[in-house]
């Protein structure tokens, strides 16, 4: 038992990192023990390898069910990382000790899961006994007056080259904790300990034995309570409940190493660690000098001689503060006080891309991942893309080969749940463009893992996942945005698919799923499939879903309510467009067809508006047609609200009607300036949303064309009363004699 050796350490923690490597370079291990699933094993070799990038996580997920799945996060700064290295390099052994991710799995259904091995499993500790548990070194740093733990073990440990003394006294401090900390300690802990016990006892058999694990159970794995569990902990671990699982490496980031995100054993600031894990000198100089670095690049002031304030202010915040060296709170400080001013921006910079730091691990290319993936990394490796941790925008040329096979990529992992690419703007009609926003997060490797039900490559995944939610598409207006994604996605089977199943359901669909179906049809049979450079002709099963449409509208706008009414009226507009889009006789006359059907009697007075407008618009109705109907509608004794809704309708989204018909503008003044007040109140609100939809441009033009006229109006009025007098005079001028009655 004297050749054990335990060196307790802060999860992620640069200072341990460095010490642990001291120590075990000073005194090298027959066999090197570490925190972690012992059925992970396998997955260490790759640590080693040079084309693996921390952060990484080794990740399990039960077979058939990745939704059921663990995370073990490795940092670059993480001791157990830095360990597992050092041995990998030494050729000494090195293995897991912890209980297999195949029992934490089984268990987590239960929800008993530790907060070192799942990010998600558990919160950031609320309560002192959970802060005691979860990071008790980062007690002791507060204890001794330091917030930030990294630098106080840098002052006790890493400044005073006692690494291995610490060790130990940190060792008795958690010894003394845990006699005195009131249960503590789950039950499912106590099981974890003993798997350690029982994986150290069968390594003390070939030697030597250094152990590497979180300060809290150190104390659990001293040669006295080897010696004294012998016999209890094999009954602890014996039949433990085992799930069938998967295990490899996948990237992680530093984002999803932070207490922010939930993960319990979470640093604060995982770039902080970074700088402090591979900057030995000068590390306040260094931090601010790289923090004026970005502030320049992104534009903002930062001056060498703001650098040289900076640091002597931090240098003194932490002499005020009794600490030996500058802290994370002090840089903070003083890059507020020196920096920021008064604005909160180059903080909130320095915070998302220094302090935090999002970088994003790589793993190479032999370690064990679903086919999935690994056609995925194929994919990227020929279109020549990478994932990062970071936003970054793409514009793609749809003529090009690498641009059509990159849309086709991000538009099948979109299909299968994987938003690593997310449309930055709308896809302009007839354009050859699409603009993206790329950013990774790790949880897409979980998700990348369950889309791998669908198929081993992203094709026949995309195809199958399709295919799927074909059969379950709720309504017909599903169905016709699922064929347009299948076309983006160069998806030729499974659009043959969605469009049978499509044309299947129109024939009992209602006329609102008919009319939401329309769009995509219109903009896929407009211009073709750019991305597949192929496909079948849509327009006859647009015509068909047209003439259907067409001939339910009346019915489904007869007597409804202002909401339906509202709804219903979103619908035509898109309809409308796709018409207009698609260009087909046969479909406008059916549709122009339709629109004559909703300028009846019954129809909802907003859709009754509106078909008039629309008619208008293309021509149909002439201006004296349109003020006829206007003045229909403004009718003495017809309700106003009925109305202002029929003014909605017909006002349009940019007005055209009364900015280009001046008479129908005139009657419509008229028709507002003669209600009564009472009538004026009600009438008001809808009015105003009816010409709030206008831009600003065509708002200020129907005001200048209400101010002429109210100009034409008081001329009139003018020249009438000139006209009373002068007319009389000009006549005796010119020698015409009037009666008596005439000349008055």
């Amino acid at each position: 038992m004297s050749d054990l050796t335990i060196y307790p350490i802060r999860h992620h923690g640069p200072g341990s990192a460095r010490s642990v490597e001291r120590a075990l370079e000073a005194h090298p291990p027959a066999t090197l023990l570490i925190e972690g699933p012992v059925d992970a094993d396998g997955l260490l070799p790759f640590l080693n390898d040079p084309a693996l990038t921390p952060p990484v996580a080794v990740m399990a997920h039960v077979q058939g069910q990745p939704e059921r799945s663990v995370f073990y996060p490795l940092a670059e700064f993480s001791p157990e990382f830095v360990a597992i290295r050092w041995a990998l390099k030494r050729g000494v052994p090195v293995a897991f000790m912890d209980l297999p991710a195949s029992v934490t799995l089984a268990q987590k259904e239960e929800g008993d899961v530790p907060a070192e091995a799942d990010p998600d499993a558990e919160p950031v500790p609320t309560s002192p006994a959970d802060a005691v548990r979860t990071d008790p070194l980062a007690l002791l740093a507060g204890a001794a007056g330091y917030s930030d733990f990294e630098r106080w073990w840098d002052a006790l440990v890493e400044s005073r080259g006692e690494g291995e003394a610490v060790f130990a006294a940190i060792a008795e401090v958690m010894a003394a904790v845990r006699e005195d900390e009131d249960g503590h300690t789950s039950e499912r802990d106590l099981i974890r300990e003993a798997q350690m016990r029982q994986t150290i006892r069968a390594a003390l058999g070939r030697g030597s034995v250094a152990v590497v694990c979180g300060a809290w159970h150190a104390p659990a794995l001293t040669p006295e309570v080897l010696a004294r569990e012998a016999k209890a902990d094999p009954a602890r671990v014996k039949n433990l409940p085992k799930a069938k699982v998967a295990l490899t490496l996948t990237p992680w980031t530093h984002g999803r190493l932070t207490q922010a995100s939930g993960y319990g054993a979470g640093v604060t600031s995982p770039g902080w660690y970074a700088h402090l894990y591979g900057t030995p000198a000068q590390v306040t100089e260094r931090w601010l000098t790289r923090s004026a670095r970005l502030l320049r690049e992104r534009g903002l002031d930062a001056s060498s001689a703001q650098v040289i304030d900076a640091v002597r202010l931090a240098d003194a915040l932490a002499t005020l503060r009794g600490r030996s060296l500058a802290g994370l709170d002090e840089l903070t400080d003083a890059t507020r006080a020196v920096f920021a001013w008064d604005s909160d921006t180059p903080l909130r910079l320095l915070s998302e891309e220094l302090f935090v730091g999002e970088a994003l691990g790589t793993v190479p290319s032999g370690v064990p991942a679903v086919p999935l993936e690994q056609d995925l990394a194929g994919t990227l490796a020929r279109l020549r893309l990478k994932r990062e941790a970071v936003t970054r925008q793409v514009t793609l040329d749809l003529r090009e080969d690498a641009g059509l096979g990159r849309s086709q990529l991000f538009h099948r992992l979109n299909l299968l749940g994987v938003p690593w690419a997310r449309e930055a703007a709308s896809r302009g009609a007839g354009t050859f463009k699409e603009a993206w926003t790329l950013r990774w997060e790790p949880e897409f490797s979980v998700r990348l893992v369950e889309a791998s039900r669908h198929g081993n490559t992203l094709v026949r995944a995309a195809n199958a996942a399709a295919i799927s939610q074909a059969r379950q598409a709720p309504d017909l207006g599903a169905l016709s945005a699922l064929l347009e994604v299948t076309r983006l996605c160069g998806l030729p089977g499974a659009a043959s698919f969605t469009l049978a199943r499509l044309d299947a359901r129109a024939a009992d669909a209602d006329t609102a799923a008919l009319l939401l179906s329309l769009p995509p049809l219109a903009r896929l049979a407009r211009y073709g499939d750019v991305r597949a450079r192929e496909g079948d002709d849509l327009r006859p099963v647009f015509r068909t879903l047209i003439a259907r449409a067409a001939a339910g509208l009346p019915n489904a706008a007869h007597g409804l309510g202002e909401e339906a009414a509202g709804t219903l009226h979103g619908q035509i507009v898109g309809a409308d467009a796709a018409v207009r889009l698609l260009d087909d006789p046969e479909a406008s006359g059916e549709w122009v067809a339709a629109l004559h059907a909703l300028d009846a009697e019954g129809t909802a007075p907003l859709l009754r508006g509106d078909a008039v407008n629309r008619l208008r618009d293309r021509g149909i109705l002439d201006a004296e047609q349109v003020q006829s109907r206007l003045a229909a509608a403004l009718a003495p004794g017809a309700p106003p609200l009925d109305v202002a809704a029929w003014l909605g309708g017909f006002i349009g989204e940019d007005g055209g009607t009364l900015r280009h018909d001046p008479a129908a503008l005139a009657l419509l003044d008229a028709w507002v300036t003669e209600l009564d007040p009472d009538a004026f109140g009600e009438v008001l609100p809808p009015l105003r949303r009816a010409l709030s939809r206008l831009e600003p441009h065509a708002r200020k033009r129907l005001g200048e064309e209400l101010r002429g006229l109210e100009r034409a109006e008081q001329a009139a009025q003018v020249n009438g009363d000139l006209g009373a007098g002068v007319v009389p005079v000009v006549l005796r001028l010119l020698g015409v004699t009037l009666p008596q009655g005439d000349a008055q």
